[in-house]
C-alpha cells in the first residue's frame, strides 16, 4: 500500500511556525525534526501509512525529543492578551462615563440640626 500525505495545517508568527497534522487515532507516530527539513509519519485508525517531509527555508532550533508540553498546564498567554486589552478598554469606558456624568446634587438644603432637635425633644 502506498504512503499517502497526512493534512497538514500551519501558520506563523513572528519567531515561530506552527504544523498541525490532522490524523485522527493515530498509531507508531514519529517526529524527526533536522536543522532544515521535519518528518512526520504514523498509521491511520484504518491502517493507513501516513508520510510527510517538509524541508525548511532557513535551520531551525530544535528542541530536544524528550521534551514535550504539559497541556494540563498550558496557558494560551496570546489570548490572554486580548482578554487583557478588552479589560482595559471596558475600564476606560467605564472611566469615560463617570467622567461625562452630571455632578452630583447640592446637599446645602439639608438641615444637620433637625435630627438632633428632634432627639432633644423626646
Amino acid at each position: 500500500m502506498a504512503r499517502q500525505h497526512a493534512r497538514t495545517l500551519w501558520y506563523d508568527r513572528p519567531k515561530y511556525v506552527f504544523m498541525e497534522f490532522c490524523v485522527e487515532d493515530s498509531t507508531d507516530v514519529h517526529v524527526l525534526i533536522e536543522d532544515h527539513r521535519l518528518v512526520f509519519s504514523c498509521k491511520s485508525a484504518d491502517g493507513v501509512e501516513l508520510y510527510n517531509e517538509i524541508e525548511f527555508y532557513a535551520k531551525v532550533n530544535s528542541k530536544p525529543v524528550w521534551l514535550s508540553v504539559d497541556f494540563d498546564n498550558w496557558r494560551d498567554w496570546e489570548g490572554d492578551e486580548e482578554v487583557e486589552l478588552a479589560q482595559v478598554e471596558h475600564y476606560a469606558e467605564l472611566l469615560k462615563k463617570v467622567s461625562t456624568k452630571k455632578p452630583p446634587p447640592a446637599m446645602d438644603d439639608l438641615d444637620d440640626d433637625s435630627d438632633s432637635a428632634d432627639a432633644t425633644s423626646n
